[in-house]
């Protein structure tokens, strides 16, 4: 980065861009932990303990919403009826106000548990099932969704077909397609005529997601078009990708190109964007892969024009939509086909569109925050000795580029996420817990993930993670018998877009430092030495808020 003498004796501006990158890496890694999928080492008294903490967790949420709902319900100036709470926590779902949603069904559940009424507390907890659904907290959508079945109820298809619903949702969602299929047919049994339609498209996802097309077929088949313009897009969705199943890419191609051209109003980009994916899956399969690039390039290039809501339409129909998984498939192939510089700047993409749906309803992100820079800026902000080395976590794989001033270089390394996960969580343990195998572990991830890199010592990093890897500390990877932190100077950021706009930000910052050190947990939590690094670095502040 520029280099510029700095005439008032303070840090020099790439020391400032190094401390910049650092403290955004905090951020990253902070983010990061609320939606990142991995999941700690296998460890059996850990996981006695989180089974324990779960359960309390349970009574403690039912405890914790009742006593809300009571103390909300007070507060009303307006107060309804139970079952008016109900309707109103489900149109709150649905428009993805889901927090406003918990607490019209935790009136509902207070009004329950004070009138002694079995039908409306199974309500509630049907309620509560979608919305935690809805939302992503599968662990607490399973729970309400059992305690709602348990209920006696007066109408049994409103609470049997939607509970058992969300049970097939959550296990299509966990990758139990066997489960979710089981679920489904319950709530097919017990569902009312208005609701068995999404039921049934539902199950027909799960039966092609678990490779059963024959009955998909059946369903499918067996199924008219919904009146609602949302539903009948996202239906047509289902039976283009029942073609791919079947193995006949041609057929599911011809139907994706011509969904790219159906309009749905303000949401007409949305659908667009998955109908040009599924044009790319198709010509994947009929082994065009030039192609599929392609038209994974414009399913992207309309990404910015996605509005970032929640679409209640797909959970109706059992479709989990992810745009990072359109990103995910677009780097893996123009990384396949040999275009290095399209496949970092997509990665870029992907970065600043998960921090917009991670936001979404609940803060304003600046345009500028949510700008990508593309190669060749990012290249005229490094100089000679400076290399980005930016990662991507696929499925499969985990991809990784490497750019100095006037050069890239991509490199693919046979790691799945799943394995990767198990790698940063197996030497975060051994480090947490002070095992002598940390040294090896340091080594084993070096030499799998810096070592084919071909870096040169004394280059100094900046680091961009994805997925696993923003919790791994890169500088304690040891390459050569060395610590990384002892041959290059490293710098960590979510993302090269801030970093650079971080980078190009005035010099001159307030010097306030707040810190966090050492929290008082228990005594085999202590980290003497978090304090005595804050207490040190509180002495470069005159103004600053310490907290241990």
């Amino acid at each position: 980065m520029e280099r510029l003498t700095n005439t008032h004796g303070g840090p020099s501006r790439h020391a400032r861009f190094t401390r910049l990158l650092q403290a955004g890496a905090i951020a990253s890694w902070l983010a990061t932990a609320l939606m990142a999928h991995a999941q700690p080492a296998p460890d059996a008294e850990a996981a006695a303990s989180r089974q324990e903490q779960a359960r309390l967790a349970d009574t403690d949420t039912l405890l914790a919403l009742t006593n809300d709902g009571a103390i909300l319900y007070s507060q009303d100036k307006v107060k309804l009826s139970g079952y008016q709470y109900c309707s109103q926590a489900v149109a709150l779902a649905e428009a993805g106000e889901f927090r406003q949603s918990v607490r019209a069904a935790s009136k509902a559940l207070h009004l329950a548990n004070t009138t002694r009424d079995p039908n409306l507390l199974a309500m509630a907890n049907r309620d509560l099932a979608i919305v935690y659904s809805y939302s992503g907290q599968l662990e607490k959508a399973e729970q309400f969704a059992r305690d709602a079945l348990k209920q006696p109820v007066r109408d049994p298809k409103l609470v049997v077909g939607p509970a058992n619903k969300v049970l097939g949702d959550v296990a299509a969602r966990r990758g139990d397609y066997a489960g979710a299929v089981r679920s489904y047919d319950e709530a097919l049994a017990g569902s009312s005529d208005r609701y068995a339609p999404l039921v049934r498209a539902s199950l027909a996802n799960a039966l092609i997601e678990s490779g059963d097309t024959g009955r998909a077929r059946q369903v499918l088949d067996a199924m008219g078009t919904p009146r609602e313009a949302p539903l009948a897009a996202q239906l047509e969705r289902t039976r283009a990708n029942l073609l791919l199943a079947e193995k006949k890419p041609a057929e599911a191609k011809a139907l994706y190109t011509a969904l790219t051209t159906r309009q749905m109003g303000t949401d007409t980009e949305y659908y667009r964007l998955w109908a040009w994916d599924g044009v790319a899956r198709s010509d994947l399969a009929l082994g065009q892969k030039q192609a599929a690039a392609d038209a994974l390039g414009r399913a992207i290039g309309s990404v910015d024009q996605v509005r970032s809501r929640f679409r209640s339409e797909e959970f109706k129909m059992g479709l989990f939509s992810d745009l990072q998984s359109v990103f995910e498939r677009a780097v893996g192939l123009y990384s396949d086909v040999g275009d290095a510089q399209r496949a970092f700047e997509i990665s870029e993409r992907s970065r600043s569109r998960a921090l917009l749906d991670a936001v979404r309803g609940r803060a304003k992100v600046s345009e500028q925050a949510a700008a990508t820079i593309d190669l060749a800026t990012l290249q005229r902000s490094l100089q000679a000795d400076e290399r980005v080395v930016e990662f991507h976590s696929l499925p499969e794989r985990l991809q990784v580029w490497v750019v100095g001033p006037d050069s890239i270089k991509s490199q693919s390394i046979a790691v799945k996420r799943d394995e990767l996960t198990d790698l940063v969580d197996t030497f975060r343990n051994s480090i947490v817990r002070g095992r002598r195998t940390a040294v090896g572990n340091a080594d084993k991830l070096g030499a799998a993930l810096i070592g084919p890199l071909g870096l040169s010592p004394g280059q100094r990093l900046v680091i961009v993670p994805h997925g696993p890897l923003h919790y791994l500390p890169f500088q304690a990877l040891r390459l050569d018998g060395r610590y990384l932190i002892e041959t290059h100077p490293v710098a960590v950021s979510p993302s090269m877009s801030i970093a650079v706009q971080l980078a190009q930000r005035s010099p001159r910052v307030d010097p306030t430092l707040t810190a966090f050190g050492n929290p008082r947990i228990e005594d085999k939590y202590d980290l003497p030495g978090s304090e005595a690094e804050v207490k040190q670095l509180a002495r470069l502040f005159p103004r600053n808020s310490v907290f241990m």
